[in-house]
């Protein structure tokens, strides 16, 4: 895998000496795992979601947390909308889809000292987060082996939480970037900042196309999309082709077996359900232009064709077509 970039003392000690003013736009499920765990390391959080009743119930009760490490009840600020006061940290963990559309709404909590991070499936959203707030001063996340689901409005559980990276989408400085990485290790986050942030997305994908589209249009979990006899072939085609694309890219990414890769990652996690499918059962659309899609897309911009995961992409999308935006 990428290597991490070491923080120096200075940077850990200056890190550490304040809780930071962050704002969670998108208090879905993930973002609402973020919040809970950023609040109760001291942050000064708040939550942003349009989804009033899921604000509502963490204004009177708190939001509560649920999963593998126990269950408890976080206070913490919330908001339908966006608070005209600057933050340290601006965390954009709406869906992929969405993210233009935030990238509007967010001036009024970003100052010149505030780093933004955009923590989406898949690639390409985070572009419009650049052209809005600079490239020099946004960051991207990548989060493994972490599943959510809002079980009721103020209620989130999780069912596992592995590796979240960092790194720059452009000029952004080491120092900021440790800062950021700092800031989630302090609560409680396997958290750190990478070189080669791209190298990981692309690593990440090849997991989410593999799994992605073939559950969303089986109704099967990672585990069993992985053991089906045609789903199975499927699932390693994509996973093959977006490894391909990669190389063809010229991405240093770290996988000389993607099939090994993908089978190895569905071991690690057989029941879970990828939100593209959770997604299609709630009757929403889902990012898949953003993770299978990302390959024909990124594909032609070297003369190739991706046809498993344009054709896969297209399934999905025609499904979605009766979901409205």
């Amino acid at each position: 895998m990428t290597e991490l970039i070491p923080a120096t003392e200075a940077e850990l000690a200056s890190s550490v000496a304040a809780p930071a003013r962050i704002a969670i736009v998108g208090c879905g499920a993930m973002g609402s795992v973020y919040a809970a765990r950023l609040a109760e390391a001291g942050h000064e959080v708040t939550a942003i979601s349009r989804r009033a009743d899921h604000i509502d119930a963490i204004e009177t009760a708190g939001l509560r947390i649920s999963g593998p490490d126990g269950e408890r009840v976080v206070r913490l600020r919330a908001s339908q909308s966006v608070p005209e006061e600057p933050m340290d940290l601006v965390v954009v963990a709406v869906k992929a889809a969405g993210v233009a559309g935030v990238a509007e709404t967010i001036g009024p909590l970003i100052d010149q000292s505030t780093v933004v991070l955009a923590l989406q499936n898949g690639l390409g959203s985070s572009d419009a987060l650049a052209d809005r707030v600079g490239p020099d001063r946004l960051a991207v996340g990548i989060a493994s082996g972490f599943g959510a689901s809002i079980r009721e409005a103020g209620h989130v559980h999780h069912n596992a939480m592995r590796a979240i990276r960092f790194g720059a989408y452009g000029g952004l400085n080491s120092s900021d970037l440790g800062r950021v990485a700092e800031i989630w290790r302090s609560a409680g986050f396997d958290a750190g900042a990478v070189e080669d942030i791209v190298a990981m997305q692309w690593e990440k994908l090849m997991c989410n196309v593999a799994y992605s589209a073939p559950c969303a249009l089986t109704g099967l979990t990672v585990g069993q999309v992985m053991d089906h006899p045609e789903m199975g072939a499927v699932s390693r085609a994509a996973a093959t082709e977006a490894w391909e694309t990669a190389l063809a890219l010229g991405v240093e990414c770290n996988v000389d077996d993607p099939v090994a890769l993908v089978v190895d990652f569905a071991s690690q996690m057989p029941n879970a359900k990828p939100s593209a499918l959770l997604d299609l059962e709630a009757g929403r659309v889902s990012e898949i232009s953003f993770i299978n899609g990302a390959v024909p897309r990124e594909a032609a911009k070297v003369g190739r064709d991706a046809p498993v995961n344009a054709t896969l992409t297209a399934l999905v999308r025609t499904r979605e077509e009766s979901f409205g935006s």
